[in-house]
């Protein structure tokens, strides 16, 4: 394992008097999991107290990484069923509805218990735990935000979140930009703003003028990312890119796998460990890749069961495969343009071929095309057009000298952690 998967070396807190307890409170968004228990297990690593309030799907992952796990007290948390809604009304409705407004005054109620109970010198919250973040503020507890992905909220040069639109360029973008970011906070408020503020009024907090002042009130904004991956933009004060966390998740640590015997090129398929219907978009994946000169290994995830999927002789379907160790011997990556599996992808030098299906995926993918390192394409492109745009990133070193290029930067700042430890332990 690399020194970006294997945490910080070295010694930890100097004194007694420098050993902090941390709680986290945090959601299970799928590929969010990794980056942010990986942030626990860093600090746990240093001798910090670390406790994690958590969805039950993440106590034997909390435990693991040597923190104390406390469950909420509503259960898992909602499906966002993107994949069936077809408007941004909809989405935005959806997502607010099951990760954000059902469930914050329940995490509020969490959250000031167990700050009550562990007295916390920091609580570290997911993006979607709005609830945890008014009651670390209530109890004038500082309290950290955790973004595993690019930057998500509206700032001056990033192009809106979910458009995958490139950067600006001239008047006419920038418009585009200023109308996106407007309609955007809009469509967030419109459902979110409401709820949050009566949430704040019965903590004794004044209200806000958009959904977003309440990540912004936060000590700081961890940008799980590489600025080098991220596209620049004017960013408040309290954003701080700190590296990517390139842990992968607990399900594959104990993974038994081989690469498929052969010398042709060997495509890897990671595709979402969260349910985006994707199944028929894999099969065909995996039927583009039946009538090429490659070995592929395609790695389905909890999300869908290896046996849903029907691949030909030259194709390896495994439900999990350590990526970081599978990417080292890769040529090409084809993914659904997550977050994690992105980074990992460019930490090896790894070209990709994209089919993204929602969610922050549309502006990972014109990050990484944008820089010349793979392609992207439909989710419901036919297997014809995935074989091809397999040919013209296997059959061009262009996209791999790009690729490595980009991802030299990524893995010198998964492997930089001073930014991160810097911004929490202080």
């Amino acid at each position: 394992m690399s020194d970006s998967t294997a945490g910080p070396r070295g010694a930890g807190p100097d004194s007694e008097t420098m050993r902090r307890t941390y709680l986290f409170a945090l959601k299970d968004a799928g590929g969010t999991v990794p980056p942010e228990i990986g942030v626990a297990r860093r600090l746990a690593a240093r001798g910090h107290n670390v406790v994690v309030l958590g969805d039950y799907s993440m106590a034997e992952q909390a435990t693991g990484v040597g923190a104390m796990y406390r469950p909420w007290t509503d259960g898992e948390t909602g499906e966002v069923r993107d994949w069936a809604l077809h408007t941004p009304t909809a989405l935005a409705r959806d997502m607010f509805q099951n990760m954000i407004g059902g469930r914050s005054p329940q995490q509020a109620r969490d959250t000031a218990s167990a700050i009550d109970e562990v007295r916390p010198d920091l609580v570290l919250t997911s993006f979607f735990a709005f609830g945890a973040m008014v009651a670390a503020e209530s109890r004038t507890v500082p309290f950290d935000v955790l973004l595993p992905n690019t930057y998500p909220m509206p700032a001056k040069g990033m192009p809106q979140v979910g458009t995958g639109f490139a950067p600006a360029t001239g008047p006419l973008g920038a418009l585009r930009d200023c109308i996106s970011r407007f309609g955007g906070t809009k469509l967030v408020d419109r459902y979110a703003l409401a709820p949050l503020n009566e949430l704040r009024a019965e903590y004794g907090l004044s209200p806000l003028a958009t959904t977003w002042d309440q990540v912004h009130h936060a000590k700081s904004q961890l940008i799980l990312t590489s600025p080098a991956f991220d596209f620049p933009a004017e960013l408040p004060a309290n954003a701080h890119y700190v590296g990517p966390i390139l842990d992968d998740p607990a399900w594959t640590t104990d993974a038994q796998w081989a690469p498929p015997t052969g010398e042709t090129p060997l495509v890897v398929v990671a595709m979402s460990s969260t349910f985006q219907n994707h199944l028929q978009c894999m099969q065909r994946i995996v039927d583009a890749l039946g009538g090429l000169p490659v070995r592929g290994l395609v790695t389905t995830g909890p999300a869908i069961a290896p046996e849903e999927i029907h691949p030909p002789g030259n194709v390896t379907v495994l439900r999990a495969v350590p990526h970081y160790l599978a990417m080292e011997q890769a040529n090409l990556v084809i993914t659904h343009g997550g977050h994690g599996t992105v980074v990992k992808a460019l930490a090896a030098g790894v070209p990709m071929v994209i089919l993204h299906h929602g969610r922050d995926q549309a502006g990972n993918a014109i990050r990484v095309t944008s820089r010349g390192a793979g392609l992207k394409i439909s989710r419901r492109a036919s297997s014809r057009r995935i074989a091809k745009a397999v040919t013209q990133v296997l059959g061009n070193d262009s996209y791999r000298r790009a690729a490595g290029e980009l991802g030299r930067a990524v893995a010198r700042d998964a492997a930089d952690q001073s930014t991160l430890l810097g911004c929490v332990e202080r």
